[in-house]
């Protein structure tokens, strides 16, 4: 597939795109691109949809967004005028992964209208994880987010094995070189490394938010419904983050824990993941 490029929220996106019909946009994590959709996309098109896979702002080749704001309602904002810019309608779908997980909460209780239904992978909804994240395992697994909220966070980012080191421990057993060379192509810019690190920072206030997406950043609930998952050999976020997980989910949402599979989920067990999201969108 070859990378297009639209603008949306002021941004020049580089997308995946194949297949025709509805829309379904799969938004990306860190470390990680629009490469990461390998699998779902094909799939997606097999079963009538348009499936789009941009990479998220900052990332190369999408442009450094001027504002500089990474706060998740800026994620959300981006969502809703990529659903808008691509000739979304109702009954597009979205499904994110990870730092692509927190719009897929946000932009479907923000614009409802805009979305039939959901996926999120990986990060379960905030709330579900305030009191567990704080649990001394978890922190451990979680060192990299305060690092990054030090002046140190470019240069060790950018050293050899860091983002090499992450996803082994993420997703234990999985060969990641592919992936990672297409991170590291991505993020090999100075701003761009610095952008994607931009997200952490403006998760615990390093960075204070811009104002501009405080509408956006403050959507919560909703009535769309979503399917949540999560991988048992996750090592990112622990599983046991996600027992709480479906009482801050919508209505009609479900969870499911796969089986062998850790943080990257989708790439690790793509035959499953793919099989439980087409069914969840095809209900």
């Amino acid at each position: 597939m070859e990378i297009r490029t639209v603008t949306a929220n002021g941004i020049d996106f580089g997308y995946l795109e194949t297949g025709q019909g509805p829309l379904a946009l799969c938004l990306h994590g860190f470390p990680d691109t629009a490469h990461t959709w390998r699998h779902l996309l094909p799939a997606l098109a097999d079963r009538g949809y348009r499936a789009v896979a941009p990479f998220m702002r900052g990332y190369a080749p999408t442009s450094i967004p001027a504002d500089g704001a990474y706060e998740p309602g800026a994620l959300v904002a981006d969502a809703c005028a990529l659903h808008e810019a691509l000739g979304g309608d109702g009954d597009a779908v979205l499904i994110g992964h990870d730092w692509g997980a927190f719009p897929v909460y946000g932009a479907t209780a923000f614009a409802p209208e805009r979305w039939r239904t959901a996926v999120a992978m990986a990060v379960p909804p905030p709330a579900a994880m305030i009191s567990a994240f704080f649990d001394y395992e978890q922190l451990k697994r979680s060192f990299y987010i305060f690092l990054f909220q030090t002046p140190l966070a470019e240069t060790a980012a950018a050293g050899e094995g860091f983002i090499e080191g992450l996803w082994r421990d993420w997703s234990p057993g999985y060969d990641a070189a592919q992936d990672v060379a297409e991170v590291r192509r991505s993020l090999a810019g100075p701003a761009n490394l610095a952008a994607a690190i931009g997200y952490y920072r403006a998760m615990l206030g390093t960075v204070p938010p811009t104002g501009r997406y405080a509408a956006e950043g403050a959507a919560g609930g909703g009535e769309v419904p979503i399917l949540y998952l999560h991988g048992e050999r996750d090592g990112c976020l622990h599983p046991d983050l996600t027992m709480a997980a479906p009482q801050f989910l919508p209505p009609g949402s479900r969870m499911k824990r796969v089986p062998l599979a850790g943080h990257f989920l989708h790439l690790e067990r793509p035959r499953e993941v793919n099989a439980l999201i087409l069914d969840w969108l095809g209900r």
